[in-house]
């Protein structure tokens, strides 16, 4: 069966041509010529002899024997191997009731259905699977029954099957969609997946411009792409941009890059002043932050006696501090070092001149003590400086008061007492007040004051502090 509902019908048989047959013969003349036929209207009275009955002929199945057209004929899904066509069941199944449907084929430029199941299946959707790039043919279906095939439903368009194009879709893994920060020297290997069907056509560029081929060498596959640096430069920092292309589609992802190495030390640093058992010294931010943020400075002091290096701040943002709790008698030179990511300054800023801590002359002051009122009212020689610190790094800050009689020390954050909150620790020698902030978090950032009161009067110092984590470039 060839699923074509007229070619089912069955070859006429010879009593077809009966109604011919049905006409008198043409009797012959005296001359031996055949007379003209005549219709039996035009013979004589007497009746002209009748035609021989027609043969029987095989009857066609009567159409509600037959289901009608199959409904809804769709193309599902082609892909580049298979296409997935369904339909729905015909509106009259017909009077001897449905034995399936059958799916035919027929290629482009041929005339011949060829049948794509032996026999009819029940199902209505079906899948040619193994089929050739290039491939382009036509389908039809007709439902069957035990009278034969009805009319069938067909596609109105060839079914083409070619290679499917998948758009270009980059994934950036999770680590690179931050900045990617490494060190001087420190190899670079980044590895990025893609899509795209057919293999897309990958390409890089450094903040726009093409990639230095002496220094970077990219490796693309049907599924990546890596970018390698054997030894990574501060001049290999920026944005590096992976563009996905397949015929006019595309796909871009950005990656940033930060190259970073160890800072350069304080430009400069001086004494200020010294009094009592303080010193005041003073420096100069660093010429080279190393290509990144700094996160703050080391103070260090060495007793000219032994000459061995003790820390006295960590990390601390002000380019000013006063050093307290120096040793009366001793001298004391200092040193500051820059950090970052990477660590701290190779070398150090160190003081020129040394800072003496002179002995009390008794008897001498005695008299001028007696000769003279040293009461005053709080007043700040050194003020609260603004301070930007990281989250969970404790931060301290430090400012000096001269009061006489000893003043008392009152913090505040945003006009509010902090007294005896255990988030901050708060501390005062020899005029320097010192506020330490535990772990701050940005909950904890606002203005902060620190308040001198004695009988004379009162003075306050006021300071911002911002609380906030790395930026990143």
């Amino acid at each position: 069966m060839t699923g074509k509902a007229e070619s089912e019908a069955p070859a006429s048989g010879p009593g077809e041509n009966a109604p011919e047959a049905a006409q008198a013969p043409a009797e012959p003349t005296e001359e031996g010529a055949a007379s003209p036929r005549v219709t039996q209207e035009e013979q004589a009275p007497e009746p002209a002899p009748q035609a021989p009955a027609p043969a029987a002929a095989k009857p066609a199945p009567p159409s509600e024997d037959l289901p009608s057209i199959p409904l809804l004929l769709t193309v599902e899904d082609v892909s580049d191997s298979s296409v997935t066509v369904s339909w729905e069941p015909p509106e009259r199944l017909g009077k001897l009731g449905l034995q399936g449907y059958l799916l035919e084929l027929r290629r482009e430029g041929a005339s011949e259905w060829v049948p794509m199941n032996p026999r009819p299946v029940m199902v209505t959707q079906q899948t040619l699977r193994n089929l050739a790039l290039g491939d382009k043919f036509f389908l039809r279906v007709a439902a069957v029954s035990s009278a034969g095939a009805g009319p069938p439903a067909a596609l109105d368009q060839p079914v083409h099957i070619r290679e499917i194009v998948e758009p270009p879709k980059i994934r950036v893994p999770r680590h690179l969609r931050q900045t990617y920060i490494r060190e001087v020297g420190e190899t670079i290997n980044l590895q990025i997946p893609f899509q795209g069907n057919p293999k897309p056509q990958a390409s890089w560029t450094h903040n726009g411009h093409a990639l230095d081929s002496q220094r970077v060498s990219v490796h693309t596959g049907d599924k990546d792409s890596i970018l390698f640096i054997r030894s990574s430069q501060r001049s290999d920092s920026g944005r590096y941009e992976l563009t996905v292309r397949l015929d006019n589609l595309e796909a871009r992802a950005a990656i940033d890059i930060l190259v970073t190495e160890k800072p350069g030390p304080p430009s400069s640093i001086r004494l200020l002043d010294v009094w009592g058992c303080n010193a005041a010294l003073e420096w100069t931010p660093p010429q080279d932050t190393g290509n990144t943020e700094l996160l703050g400075y080391t103070v260090q002091k060495a007793d000219r006696k032994t000459g061995q290096w003790f820390t006295v701040l960590e990390r601390y943002h002000p380019t000013t501090c006063t050093v307290s709790d120096l040793v009366v008698g001793n001298s004391y030179s200092f040193r500051v070092f820059s950090e970052n990511l990477c660590g701290l300054s190779a070398s150090a800023a160190v003081t020129k001149e040394l800072a003496h801590i002179q002995k009390a002359d008794t008897a001498a002051k005695l008299k001028r003590f007696v000769a003279r009122d040293f009461s005053e009212a709080p007043s700040f020689t050194q003020p609260l400086v603004d301070h930007t610190t990281t989250p969970g790094y404790s931060t301290q800050l430090s400012c000096s008061v001269r009061a006489s009689p000893k003043p008392k020390i009152i913090w505040m954050k945003n006009n509010m007492n902090i007294q005896g909150d255990p988030k901050y620790r708060a501390f005062s020698e020899q005029g320097v007040c010192t506020l330490e902030i535990r772990k701050p978090s940005p909950f904890d950032s606002g203005v902060y004051t620190c308040k001198a009161i004695n009988v004379l009067g009162e003075a306050t110092a006021d300071c911002r502090l911002e609380v906030k984590a790395a930026a990143t470039h």
